[in-house]
C-alpha cells in the first residue's frame, strides 16, 4: 500500500491511496519522470471523506485508480468542482462516478508519517 499525491490547475493537493503493486510501480515511474505519457490520474470516486485525504468529502477507490493520457470530457473535473458539486455526481455529472481531472499532475508519494488515519 502506498499514497501519493496529485494537483491540479488550481494547486490544490488530492491525496490518494493505491493497493496494486503494479500501480504503485507506475506512479513512481510518472513523479521520477520516466513515465511521460499516461500521467494524469482517473478512477471512480467515493462519496465519503477518507482520513488520508484531509480537507475533501470524497476519495478516490483505490481498486479503480489507473493514469491516462487522453480521456473524454465527461469525466474531467478540477477537484474543488467535484467537491462542490458532490451531491450531483454519479448522476449527469462524472457518470457512473467516473472521475478524470485532465489539468492532474502526480506531485509526490507521502511518506508514513505525513498519512493520517
Amino acid at each position: 500500500m502506498a499514497f501519493f499525491a496529485f494537483t491540479d490547475y488550481s494547486g490544490k493537493e488530492f491525496v490518494f491511496k493505491l493497493d496494486n503493486e503494479q500501480r504503485i510501480a507506475e506512479a513512481r515511474r510518472i513523479l521520477s519522470g520516466e513515465e511521460t505519457m499516461s500521467t494524469h490520474v482517473m478512477g471512480k470516486i467515493r462519496k465519503r471523506p477518507e482520513p488520508y485525504n484531509p480537507g475533501w468529502s470524497f476519495a478516490l477507490d483505490p481498486e479503480t485508480i489507473t493514469f491516462f493520457t487522453m480521456a473524454i470530457e465527461v469525466c474531467d473535473s478540477s477537484i474543488q468542482y467535484a467537491e462542490d458539486y458532490l451531491d450531483e455526481a454519479c448522476g449527469a455529472f462524472l457518470p457512473g462516478c467516473f472521475w478524470c481531472p485532465w489539468s492532474s499532475r502526480l506531485t509526490r508519494e507521502l511518506q508514513a508519517s505525513e498519512v493520517q488515519g
